[in-house]
């Protein structure tokens, strides 16, 4: 049986002046009602991008898409523009980065949240009025009858968040898409609003897209984690795997560069050596080789040649030369006595 959202090697590539650019370069994954994944990597990754392209939010806008994106049973890259916009909000729906962006200053949170609720359900405007109240009444506003007529100026960051989390909601989508959700906010709401989208999540059984930088929050609420670099995914696995057993180098840079509240703050963070690739100019062979330390185990392969995307175990995926048995023996040996020092 296949997954509720089926992305199978999905490209997204944008010609420019400069040349091609390849911000999604063959990302394949799955997506079950009712569970979570994260997708995580630094800035330029491909993660906002490939998020995009599954609600079809590039099409028409020159970029070259191939590849499949399966929802429910629908194939999605070869759907009409039309077809796809009447799915966004019904079907899938999207919480932005910046509520304040994404929301139109010239209207009423309240005004906005009944269009989009009138779009997909044919009712009068006090239906939907009603509607809205009780959706940001769910998502922790208060006074919901009186802040539904409040512009997006009018609220907090925090209180714009939930804004815009009942505007997505407001059609109950079965697939969610949050990215960069927690960007900005402190971390009290920070810990609030991810609370919110775990227990709507189980209220609605909707299948949940977390797009962050923030392994926190990964490890807050995700059942699996894809991990993204250069536009590909170079590791895939169950949170468990990814936290514990991880096999890929950028991983472990990644874990490494996490504060930890479990020691004394006196020594600094691990960075990861380097910048992220170009992804006009991606390096070629494995696109990590520049910043990783451990290139010269596996010769010139590195270099030369592109590492494909291998299971270990259990579903657990990574992109990587050396031997699954060579990277779990730098893991128990080298990499985890150092992170787990106190």
């Amino acid at each position: 049986m296949s997954p509720f959202l089926d992305v199978k090697d999905l490209k997204i590539h944008f010609p420019t002046d400069d040349g091609l650019v390849r911000s999604v370069d063959g990302v394949t994954f799955g997506l079950e009602r009712g569970k979570t994944l994260g997708i995580v990597g630094e800035s330029g990754s491909g993660k906002s991008v490939t998020s995009l392209g599954i609600l079809g939010l590039h099409k028409g806008r020159g970029a070259n898409i191939s590849g499949e994106i399966w929802l429910d049973g629908e194939e999605l890259v070869g759907a009409s523009q039309e077809h796809v916009r009447g799915l966004r909000g019904k079907k899938m729906a999207m919480i932005f980065q910046d509520p304040l962006s994404a929301m139109h200053p010239f209207y009423t949170v309240g005004d906005q949240i009944v269009e989009a609720y009138r779009i997909h359900n044919k009712v009068t405007k006090a239906v939907a009025r009603k509607h809205a109240i009780d959706m940001l009444g769910r998502v922790g506003i208060p006074e919901p009858g009186r802040r539904v007529d409040s512009y997006p100026h009018e609220f907090s960051g925090g209180m714009r968040q939930r804004a815009m989390i009942a505007m997505a909601l407001s059609c109950d989508p079965e697939l969610l898409i949050a990215d960069e959700p927690t960007t900005a906010l402190d971390v009290t709401v920070q810990a609030q609003i991810l609370d919110l989208m775990r227990d709507l999540q189980r209220e609605f059984d909707s299948a949940l897209i977390i797009i962050t930088h923030d392994l926190g929050v990964v490890a807050e609420l995700s059942d699996d984690i894809l991990v993204m670099y250069g536009g590909k995914c170079i590791e895939y696995g169950s949170a468990d795997d990814i936290f514990y057993r991880p096999e890929h180098p950028y991983t472990w840079g990644l874990l490494g560069s996490m504060p930890r509240l479990d020691r004394e703050p006196t020594e600094r963070l691990l960075p990861i050596k380097g910048s992220p690739p170009s992804l006009i100019n991606v390096p070629p062979g494995c696109a990590f080789h520049p910043r990783c330390p451990y290139t010269e185990r596996t010769g010139d392969k590195a270099r030369t040649e592109a590492p494909a995307l291998a299971e270990t175990e259990g579903g657990h995926l990574v992109r990587c030369h050396m031997s699954p048995a060579e990277r779990r023996d730098l893991w128990e040996n080298e990499i985890k006595p150092v992170l787990e020092t106190p």
